[in-house]
């Protein structure tokens, strides 16, 4: 099958057309379709320039290469800039193909990987990106109560970054997330990290108008 790529990227894909695509992923190589997998963790769509760094930071050899395969086959769509899945079905597809007990882990994992390494770029989507893939691993993805204080003040940091571009609601999410990974007896071991947490969740929950959160977190 040869798919006007163009064409495809101009309207929305018909529902059976998304089908056999879905279904196509089944016969794609092994490591194109842990790829396209790697790549529906992230969402429908990424920059290109962050699809490099993910291959670089999470050591994804060759992840451009084998989603330039999948652009090729049709299940995603590249612009000058952007990568995205040509339909919402295929990254479900792509997604499912993963048992969701193990997603947890894989996001967590992706997630303390970005984390480590922002510590060593400049640019501020990386430790963003970090803790929604930590947040998205949840709780039950946290091994010990060193990595709860671990992944509650990543998201204290990405709640600060969210904080200076003005974006309260991803502020407060981040707050409201490192406060949910915190462990019983946390005001009296680890009372700095969780007394800036539950100030910081107040004062974005009232910038948001959720008065009631504030209020919440302030008691």
């Amino acid at each position: 099958w040869e798919w006007d790529i163009d064409k495809i990227t101009s309207q929305k894909l018909p529902d059976d057309v998304a089908l056999f695509l879905t279904n196509s992923i089944v016969d794609l190589p092994s490591d194109v379709k842990t790829s396209i997998f790697h790549f529906s963790c992230f969402g429908a769509s990424l920059e290109i320039a962050f699809v490099k760094t993910l291959e670089i930071a999470l050591d994804m050899r060759g992840l451009c290469d084998n989603l330039d395969l999948a652009v090729d086959e049709g299940l995603l769509e590249k612009t000058d800039n952007q990568l995205r899945f040509s339909h919402d079905r295929i990254q479900e597809a792509a997604y499912n193909t993963v048992p969701a007990h193990q997603r947890y882990l894989v996001h967590h994992l992706y997630g303390m990987a970005l984390a480590s390494f922002s510590t060593t770029q400049s640019d501020d989507s990386i430790l963003l990106t970090a803790a929604n893939q930590i947040n998205l691993g949840g709780p039950n993805a946290i091994q010990d109560s060193r990595q709860s204080l671990t992944v509650a003040d990543i998201n204290l940091r990405a709640g600060k970054k969210a904080m200076i571009m003005s974006d309260f609601g991803a502020s407060y999410s981040y707050f409201s997330h490192g406060i949910s990974f915190l462990r019983e007896g946390y005001w009296q071991e680890h009372y700095n990290l969780s007394l800036e947490l539950f100030e910081l969740a107040a004062k974005c929950a009232l910038a948001i108008g959720d008065l009631a959160n504030s209020k919440l977190h302030s008691e």
